[in-house]
């Protein structure tokens, strides 16, 4: 007799996150912008509360950047590694020669990331564009280690993981948002408790993603990059409890972002406000996340409200990537 759960169940991971869920302004005027440059990627409006406070260029930015990011994992997201490093190093000559002419029969991902960075250097402070490179290249070298590791069957620890797991999941550089029209100085953005609070940003995300995405990925056969996957196989837990564990764990990273908030320094009053701004989108940031995954069309295959209402997923079984 099968004894493996027919359904999966998926907890309120941010029931008791303070920071409600709020719309920008702007989504239905960027949305058409965005459908009609991009027909077949329009984010959602709940993703795009992330961005409540931007104005309408940062906002638009900020919808181009996940283009970019779903092109990326399109063409990265089951590749070796030297294909995906070639699609790396496309995306990063193009960051670093955004006016050079792409050459022909080069894949696509090389104009994408071109238009988009075109698009930014228009509107972003310098600072913000240096550290969006810094973050965005760490993106790309981690998944560049991903696609090794899928190559070679390497299976990580916990810890690992969710080490390398913090920049796979991209979230990072989508802070560019917060941090376009400022000029936020490296000692704030370097200070050790400000990249605590991010660390703790990119985990709550990328928990959240790895929960909600483990029914597909595993019915794809591609699980294995996965954190409810790695603690399946490292505490020898079946679906349920790794679920479970990975909530816990979520619980222990909102409060240690909730308390490290009081302990960021300050800087002088005009700084002081930057760093507020900045951090009031990160607050926002994993809200929108959360209810992005939810409501839009990526992982599920049923009705959404009913899945917030019940939690309930039922348990898909493999079947081929052309599908998904």
């Amino acid at each position: 007799m099968d004894a493996r759960p027919k359904v999966i169940y998926l907890p309120d991971t941010m029931v008791n996150w303070p920071w409600p869920r709020t719309i920008n302004p702007h989504f239905e005027d960027v949305k058409a912008e965005v459908d009609a440059s991009v027909r077949d990627i329009a984010p959602s409006p709940e993703f795009q509360a992330s961005y409540v406070k931007c104005e309408i260029d940062y906002f638009r930015i900020g919808c181009d950047y996940l283009t970019v990011s779903f092109f990326i994992e399109w063409y990265t997201d089951t590749a070796n590694e030297t294909v995906t490093k070639e699609i790396a190093d496309i995306a990063l000559d193009v960051l670093h020669n955004p006016h050079k002419i792409r050459p022909e029969g080069e894949c696509i991902v090389g104009e994408i990331v071109r238009l988009f960075w075109v698009h930014v250097i228009q509107f972003a402070s310098l600072s913000s564009q240096r550290h969006f490179l810094a973050t965005f290249g760490a993106h790309l070298r981690a998944v560049v280690v991903e696609a090794r590791d899928r190559e070679q069957g390497h299976r990580r620890s916990i810890h690992d993981y969710l080490k390398l797991r913090r920049q796979t999941i991209g979230v990072t550089p989508c802070f560019l948002i917060y941090e376009m029209g400022m000029e936020l100085p490296d000692e704030v953005f370097y200070h050790p408790v400000i990249r605590d609070l991010i660390e703790c940003i990119s985990d709550l995300s990328s928990i959240d993603n790895d929960m909600i995405s483990y029914n597909k990925e595993r019915a794809a056969g591609n699980e294995d990059h996965n954190l409810i996957s790695v603690i399946m196989l490292e505490l020898g837990l079946d679906i349920s409890g790794a679920i479970a564990w990975a909530a816990h764990y979520h619980a222990g990273v909102q409060k240690r972002f909730i308390d490290g908030l009081s302990k960021v320094p300050l800087w002088g009053p005009f700084v002081d406000v930057l760093v507020n701004e900045y951090l009031d989108g990160l607050k926002n940031w994993p809200r929108a996340n959360y209810s992005w995954s939810y409501e839009n069309q990526r992982y599920f295959f049923i009705e959404k409200p009913e899945i917030q209402q019940t939690r309930l997923v039922p348990l898909l079984p493999r079947f081929e990537r052309a599908m998904l």
